[in-house]
């Protein structure tokens, strides 16, 4: 495999992608997506090839949360399972989804959350509790994920957050699910369409291999309340780009 000098830009993103995913529980899929789309690369093999690299810097993450002591065992195995099921689901069924239907809705559930979680961090708001369909916030994520190229971090980090769990627990837990449906994702990806742009992958991987240790350090040493602000801001500014996106093409036709 020959590499030219856009390899170097793709270590750069992944590692840039980990560290915010990692310390915050989202967006690795979300910025590489969409550097690989604007390249203008299908979404299914973008999609793919995500998922490929995120075997690795998910399995990184993962470990270094648990050592860390970050990751809630039974949260986990009660999302990685159901998770996995919605990401081979949504794998399967990428080309045949209404995906620009779906996705503002998405988006409009994801500034709801973020709304919430910023109330939370300024004291105005007391959860009512952990989410009670654990399973179902892990099917749904699962497939969003596999569908979008990006979605598992966002909507189960911020429901979880937005219902009261702890920051460094649930985004620790929820990367280190995230290897169980990666892998399963990027399984179903290989069979039904074997694997593309491997110079895109291994420069992803790289970059986010050497930043997932020091993401979970990070998430581990921050106070919670500047964790809640950082995913709030993060969660706000993806939902209203996207949302602006979605109206800006709906009234250009």
């Amino acid at each position: 495999m020959e590499l030219s000098s856009e390899f170097w830009w793709f270590i750069l993103i992944g590692l840039g992608a980990q560290l915010v995913d990692g310390a915050l529980g989202m967006a690795f899929g979300l910025v590489s997506s969409s550097v690989m789309l604007a390249m203008g690369i299908p979404p299914a093999q973008a999609s793919a090839a995500i998922h490929t690299a995120e075997v690795f810097t998910t399995g990184a993450s993962g470990v270094s949360h648990l050592v860390a002591g970050n990751v809630d065992r039974r949260l986990f195995f009660r999302l990685a399972i159901p998770g996995a099921v919605g990401g081979a689901v949504g794998a399967y069924g990428l080309t045949q989804l209404p995906g620009d239907v779906i996705r503002p809705l998405i988006y409009l559930y994801l500034l709801v959350l973020a709304i919430i979680i910023l109330a939370r961090a300024a004291g105005r708001l007391m959860p009512k509790g952990e989410v009670k369909r654990v399973p179902v916030l892990g099917f749904v994520a699962g497939f969003l994920d596999a569908s979008g190229g990006g979605g598992w971090g966002p909507v189960a980090t911020s429901t979880l957050l937005a219902r009261g769990g702890q920051a460094r627990t649930t985004i620790g837990t929820v990367n280190a699910s995230e290897f169980v449906v990666t892998l399963t994702v990027s399984a179903t990806f290989l069979m039904s369409m074997g694997l593309h742009h491997l110079q895109i992958v291994a420069g992803l991987l790289i970059g986010g291999m050497m930043a997932a240790p020091v993401a979970a350090l990070l998430v581990k040493r921050l106070k919670e309340r500047w964790v809640l602000i950082a995913v709030g801001v993060l969660v706000l500014g993806i939902s209203l780009f996207q949302i602006g996106h979605a109206l800006t093409g709906y009234l250009g036709r």
